[in-house]
């Protein structure tokens, strides 16, 4: 299946400095987003009690945090989310043995403010249990960064695999920023996400290589330029099909997977895009600049003999 009858001829690379500069904005906003705003840690790494609610009217957020203060649940935060009728309380980490009795505490709470309060969801994790998993989730994606690095490595000749290296770490710090800008929820399934993006992205990176590698065998009298814009765009049918047909069960996720998927998909939908992106204009555009050439891939024996000619 081909999305375009003809393939295109697109220069993408003709203006890869100008996208340099975008990576790099892309990249530092996301370091400040962390240090000025930090991430909005779910309850998965630092433990506490989840209470999702829906009313059948919209509760008055000052009266329940009201209620909840009168019940001795100090520190409860109170927010709207998807609709006005939809509540999130979050409270601090608790011990396991009084995580039963806050959960009633936090439902007589609502109660008292409307009786027709449907409690949708409980979650309780201890504060050791958050560190544990905050550590092994940290670990899983350093982990995957290095084990990609080295497949990397063995798979390509090194220009490849700086850029494909490069690109690899410019998506999860792309998709983190954008958690920290805007303040939604950073929890385990974001990390899965992010590892999932990873992923996503070197497949794309390594489908556009080994095309650029049969491309300059065989386009031996053009430019490295020329040949990368070419296998790019041999392969941009398949990169757009994957991409869109992902995307849109992505966005259908985010719309109506509700508030527990929704950081997951989102997570998802900005990686797919960010992968697509870097896979052309930080991993091929890195590899050109360094010099990519056919003379690279050519054998040891055979590049000496090149290099005695006259």
């Amino acid at each position: 299946m081909e999305f375009f009858k003809r393939t295109p001829r697109i220069k993408f690379l003709e203006r890869r400095r100008y996208w340099y500069a975008v990576s790099v904005l892309l990249v530092v906003g996301s370091f400040v987003a962390v240090g000025v705003h930090g991430l909005n840690f779910g309850i998965d790494f630092t433990g506490g009690v989840v209470v999702e609610a829906h009313f059948p009217q919209a509760p008055n957020l000052e009266r329940l945090r009201d209620s909840l203060s009168d019940l001795g649940l100090i520190g409860a935060q109170v927010q709207s989310f998807g609709t006005a009728q939809d509540v999130l309380v979050r409270l601090p980490p608790v011990e396991a043995s009084a995580a039963r009795l806050v959960n009633e505490q936090v439902r007589t709470a609502l109660a008292a403010v409307d009786p027709g309060v449907d409690i949708r969801r409980t979650e309780s994790v201890g504060p050791q249990a958050g560190r544990e998993l905050a550590e092994k989730g940290a670990t899983a994606l350093l982990m995957s960064i290095l084990f990609i690095g080295i497949y990397v490595i063995m798979r390509f000749q090194w220009k490849f695999s700086v850029g494909a290296i490069v690109a690899v770490l410019h998506d999860p710090i792309v998709v983190v920023g954008a958690f920290a800008a805007t303040g939604i929820t950073f929890d385990l399934s974001v990390m899965a996400a992010i590892l999932a993006v990873i992923g996503y992205s070197l497949n794309d990176t390594v489908v556009v290589f080994d095309r650029v590698r049969e491309r300059l065998v065989q386009m031996r009298k053009a430019t490295s330029t020329e040949v990368m814009d070419t296998a790019i765009n041999e392969t941009l049918s398949r990169t757009l099909l994957t991409s869109g047909s992902t995307a849109l069960v992505v966005v259908a996720l985010v719309l109506f997977g509700g508030e527990a998927l929704r950081p997951f998909g989102l997570a998802l939908l900005i990686g797919i895009v960010v992968g697509t992106y870097s896979s052309i204009y930080v991993a091929g555009a890195l590899a050109l600049d360094l010099g990519l050439s056919q003379r690279d891939l050519m054998p040891p024996e055979k590049r000496n003999e090149a290099d005695a000619l006259p």
